[in-house]
């Protein structure tokens, strides 16, 4: 069993010192399948490069090791690390993220139901306080407290790869046609 609270401490100053903001940090699997993945972001483009990656995979690693050194490692038993962008169609972790993603599809998963419901697939219609707000197609407008959100995700859309440009395609494919020969 992971000690989640020390986890997440220790990542977010590894995270900050390098410039980044963390998304989450889960550890999910059981006994030598166990892993503990990280997602961050720079503020400014909301998007982390495969060198950002790598430095912050260094950074958490040493730290870990330090600590399991100590006989104070927050994980128990083996563990892979993955540290990675939280990618196109992130999940919503943070309170702002309901308001930087206004305008964008989501599907919400609730902790109690709303309105019977455990699950909407919504617009993101931005924050009031600590309530989120989400426009769904079936019954309108939705505020629920941030609490009650057990996980969100947004779905993706045209619109979504529209308003996400890529840092760098450097190292993507290139898309090679060819003419069908009759």
């Amino acid at each position: 069993m992971a000690d989640m609270e020390v986890l997440n401490a220790l990542v977010d100053t590894e995270a900050k010192a390098l410039g980044f903001d963390l998304v989450r940090v889960a550890v999910f699997g059981k006994g030598e399948e166990q892993t503990l993945q990280i997602m961050a972001e720079r503020p400014d483009t909301r998007q982390l490069t495969i060198d950002d990656c790598a430095d912050l995979s260094r950074r958490v690693s040493d730290r870990l090791d330090a600590l399991e050194e100590a006989g104070k490692d927050p994980i128990e038993g083996a563990y892979r690390l993955e540290v990675s962008s939280p990618g196109i169609d992130r999940p919503l972790t943070r309170l702002r993220d309901f308001a930087d993603w206004a305008g964008h599809e989501a599907r919400v998963s609730f902790a109690e139901p709303v309105d019977g419901r455990k699950q909407v697939k919504a617009v993101l219609a931005g924050v009031d306080g600590a309530t989120v707000l989400l426009d769904d197609p079936k019954s309108g407008r939705i505020a629920i407290d941030f609490s009650n959100v057990a996980s969100a995700k947004l779905v993706l859309t045209d619109a979504l790869i529209s308003a996400t440009v890529p840092l760098s395609t450097e190292g993507a494919d290139d898309i090679v046609t060819q003419e069908q020969e009759d």
